[in-house]
């Protein structure tokens, strides 16, 4: 078994033929855990970010003492930014030429 067999699919895709703003996302985190880094921002410009996200959402949960909402605000609008900016350059600016 491989851990693609266990990948969850992207209903938005399946149903309606249309890709979301998160599609990628689970092949780029694959393949930055295998070492591909660049295939991995090419699959998914957010995936850095995203992962940086992630450590900050669980050294929040371990570190209660200090506040890091400010940071993970900060982390969730860039990150947000990056999804919409590369969706709509994959979609419609590349298709276009």
């Amino acid at each position: 078994m491989r851990i693609e067999d266990f990948m969850l699919s992207c209903p938005s895709k399946k149903f309606l033929g249309i890709e979301c703003f998160g599609c990628g996302t689970q092949r780029a985190i694959l393949m930055v855990f295998q070492g591909k880094f660049s295939e991995a921002f090419q699959m998914f410009p957010a995936v850095y970010t995203l992962l940086l996200f992630f450590c900050f959402v669980g050294i929040n949960f371990i570190d209660r003492k200090r506040n890091y909402g400010q940071i993970l605000i900060f982390l969730a609008i860039i990150n947000s930014l990056i999804m919409v900016f590369s969706y709509f350059y994959k979609h419609f600016i590349i298709h276009l030429n």
